[in-house]
């Protein structure tokens, strides 16, 4: 059996590498490392694949989401909700543009954030909401654009896990994740669905004037050279980790599917335990990339299973072992324990098991093994 990896880059990249190095060649031949020819071309088949008037390169996805608020003008003490139950960094850029974070609860089945908790979390000074994709799932985009239109909020979508995921719209039509609110932000982070050899993001808008502004942020505010018209930041996507997301893109469908099969032979092992919750999903849609293959463990055991595997050698992890409330550094006064139930309840229960685009029957068979051995 091949060592299992949490992400296996190298096999990955070994089907793809003639693509990849001939991209990094075309750089160093051209020494055009920054904002080259190959960051334009990646820009223009991204939008076309995402079906998106823009998308503006960066240099990760947290600046992503950073840029993005800049840009929609966004004021200090404006509260922004987005969900307890993810990564740091989405909360980390509202606090920084000292924005108020307005932590909400998650829905237990999808672990995205709860309409009802963003419905109760609305005050005459909410101006936006950050829905998180999280693990690779869509969220419920109907009720939270609906909710948005209602109050005249703004929303930006973290789409850091679930590059290239569909959203079904409750009439049947499709649209692709990150190109449904005002913006969208992405990463591509070498672990991603989509990723690069480095750090790398980009900013997704179908609004014209918006997209403008974005632009201008990412590049010290400039349109012209040392015209400085807007507050900005320096944050672009070099030419070397264009090359290598050029060279990926076209098998991002291959890599999702991939994901999904692999998703759907664990579900079928794991889902006869009783202590074991998988991941619902309809199979046949494709709302959900399985950035992440997260379960539940519902004996108070799960802990001790993470321990089990490591001694096995199987790679695995908790994402997330503690609430963003509960965070030192965005602990708040403001917040009620009883308001963050589920958030709580995951916390202490989900483990991600080894999920990437190589996964072969025999390491899902031996990984599903040693958890049912122990649970």
């Amino acid at each position: 059996m091949r060592k299992l990896q949490m992400v296996d880059l190298k096999s990955q990249y070994e089907k793809i590498k003639e693509d990849v190095n001939a991209s990094i060649q075309e750089v160093l031949d051209t020494t055009t490392y920054v904002n080259g020819p190959l960051v334009h071309q990646f820009q223009a088949d991204l939008e076309k694949y995402l079906g998106a008037k823009h998308v503006i390169p960066c240099a990760n996805g947290t600046d992503a989401l950073q840029i993005a608020m800049m840009g929609l003008g966004l004021k200090p003490g404006d509260e922004v909700i987005t969900a307890d139950f993810t990564f740091a960094a989405t909360v980390e850029v509202i606090a920084l543009l000292q924005l108020t974070p307005v932590l909400v609860d998650v829905d237990l089945d999808t672990m995205n954030i709860s309409i009802e908790a963003i419905k109760n979390a609305i005050t005459p000074k909410t101006k936006a909401i950050v829905p998180v994709h999280l693990f690779g799932r869509a969220a419920n985009m109907d009720a939270i654009m609906e909710i948005a239109k209602e109050h005249n909020l703004f929303v930006i979508e973290d789409n850091a896990q679930a590059i290239g995921a569909n959203y079904t719209w409750n009439d049947g039509a499709k649209q692709k994740v990150g190109t449904i609110g005002n913006v969208g932000a992405t990463s591509f982070f070498p672990s991603k669905n989509l990723g690069c050899y480095g750090d790398g993001g980009a900013i997704f808008t179908n609004d014209d004037e918006l997209a403008h502004t974005l632009r201008g942020i990412v590049n010290h505010g400039m349109y012209v050279r040392y015209h400085h018209d807007v507050v900005g930041v320096n944050s672009r996507l070099d030419s070397i980790q264009a090359g290598v997301l050029k060279a990926k893109l076209p098998h991002l469908d291959e890599y999702n599917q991939a994901r999904r099969t692999a998703a759907k032979k664990y579900n079928d092992i794991l889902s006869q335990n009783e202590n074991i919750v998988v991941p619902q999903f309809d199979w046949n849609g494709d709302d959900h990339v399985f950035h992440q293959y997260v379960i539940r463990i519902t004996n108070g055991k799960r802990d001790d299973l993470l321990a089990h595997l490591q001694e096995k050698g199987i790679p695995c992890a908790i994402y997330y072992p503690i609430p963003l409330h509960e965070q030192k550094a965005y602990v708040d006064s403001r917040y009620n324990e009883a308001d963050f139930n589920v958030t709580n309840q995951l916390c202490k229960e989900v483990i991600a098991l080894p999920m990437h685009t190589e996964l072969d029957d025999e390491q899902i068979q031996f990984i599903t093994d040693a958890v049912l051995e122990f649970v």
